[in-house]
Parts: structure tokens; C-alpha cells; sequence
């Protein structure tokens, strides 16, 4: 059972591969995205290849339009490629149907971005209970997983604070809490820190990386700043849509 500093548990998430096993929880295979807008075409990734180890804390670099995001949101299942196979804790996620992505995502993922995304009229307790009123699970239990995701963030005082009485940092860990609080195998961060001053930058990335190197998530961020990136665990750059 978890507690206070731990991961929330749930009992019907899928358990990721463990970190010994020695199979990746993410492998890519000669993934390939385009878009197209009438006659044009703008190739966004091209033919990448990746494994991605269990507990990892990887940090995807490069310039605008080099596909960094793309390749995020193709592994989070929010943007399906054109082309090529990308395995999750060993499902192929490119042949579910929109039904079945979408409960996958739920169970599996959580997200943060740049912007933080809360709801201006709930409390920190209540936006974080969101993703839980999706599920089954009782009152009791989703206070108890509430209450565990915003202690991890060192947020247990601020439960009923609103976010306009909180800094942006304060506002980015309840929303790293909300990503945690389904127990998800996978956390995707889309420039986390864009919006916050260094030391605010500082706290969510350490946040980050316990994550990772603490309790078993695999952390995949997005970012163009170095100091941040050194964060990571690993460092990929893009370049117009390939790995470089």
C-alpha cells in the first residue's frame, strides 16, 4: 500500500517492465510522421528508432520543428504516426482503435505541460482528484491517492488552496501530482519548466527525477534548455525529424 513520499498505487494498472529485465518499456521501430496540408506535405519524424529502459529519465532535445514533441505525443498516444511500430510494456499501440488508445492513455500516461493547465475554480485537492473520478475507485481511496501524490510534491499544506494562491511552481507540481495520482507506468513532460523561474524550475525537475530514479516511472521530457536537460538521465537531439 502506498504512503506518504510514494507513488500512488492502483490495483488495476498494468505494472511496467521492471528495470532489470532488460526489455525496453517503450521500443520504436522506424517511426515515421507527416503531415498534410492539401497538396503539401511536411515530414515531421523519419524512420526513428528507439528503445526507451524502464525508469529511464530521458530528455528530448532540439530546435523548433525538429519533431521532439511529435515524438513525444506519438509515445503518449495523444497523436497517432504515419508509419512504423511503437511498443508499450509490449502492445503496439498504433493498432488500437480510438476506444481503446483512450483507456490505454488513461491508465498509462500522465502529462504535463508547459502550462499547467489546472482548473482556475477547483482546489489543488480537487483538480488532482480529476482523472480519478474516470474510475471506480470509492471516495476513501481516491482521498488516500489525493492526499499521497500531493505530499510526494511537497504540497500536503496546499490541498485547498485555489491556484491563483499558489506560485506557477506550486501550480506545476499540482500538476505533476494530477499526472501521478492513476499510478501511471509513463510521464510525459512538454517543456515543464518554460514558465517558471529558476529555482521554481529547479524543484519540479528534481521532482522529475526522483521520479525516475526513486520510483521506478519512466520520465520522458521535452525541452530546448540545457540546464534542464542535465536533469535527464539520457539525451536524444533531433534534427529535422531524425535522430542525431
Amino acid at each position: 500500500m502506498s504512503g506518504p513520499g510514494t507513488v500512488p498505487t492502483s490495483p488495476s494498472t498494468p505494472r511496467p517492465p521492471s528495470a532489470n529485465s532488460g526489455e525496453p518499456i517503450v521500443a520504436i521501430r522506424a517511426l515515421t510522421k507527416v503531415y498534410r496540408q492539401g497538396e503539401i506535405e511536411v515530414t515531421a519524424l523519419n524512420r526513428v528508432s528507439l528503445d526507451i529502459s524502464a525508469s529511464e529519465f530521458l530528455v528530448l532535445m532540439g530546435p523548433s520543428g525538429s519533431g521532439k514533441s511529435t515524438l513525444l505525443h506519438l509515445i503518449a498516444g495523444i497523436d497517432r504516426p504515419t508509419s512504423g511500430e511503437l511498443h508499450v510494456q509490449g502492445i503496439d499501440i498504433t493498432r488500437l482503435n480510438e476506444s481503446q488508445l483512450a483507456d490505454w492513455r488513461n491508465q498509462n500516461v500522465g502529462f504535463v505541460f508547459q502550462s499547467f493547465n489546472l482548473v482556475p475554480v477547483l482546489t489543488a485537492y480537487e483538480n488532482v482528484e480529476l482523472p480519478l473520478l474516470l474510475t471506480r475507485l470509492g471516495r476513501k481511496e481516491r482521498r488516500r491517492l489525493v492526499e499521497t501524490a500531493l505530499e510526494l510534491v511537497g504540497l500536503g499544506e496546499r490541498m485547498k488552496h485555489l491556484p491563483k494562491q499558489m506560485s506557477g511552481g506550486q501550480e506545476q507540481r499540482v500538476a505533476i501530482a494530477r499526472a501521478l495520482v492513476t499510478d501511471p507506468s509513463l510521464v510525459v513532460a512538454d517543456e515543464p519548466t518554460g514558465n517558471l523561474d529558476a529555482h521554481s524550475a529547479h524543484e519540479v525537475l528534481s521532482i522529475l527525477q526522483s521520479l525516475a530514479s526513486d520510483h521506478g516511472k519512466t520520465v520522458i521530457m521535452v525541452t530546448h534548455d540545457p540546464k534542464a536537460a542535465a536533469f535527464g538521465s539520457r539525451q536524444i537531439h533531433l534534427e529535422k525529424g531524425e535522430l542525431t
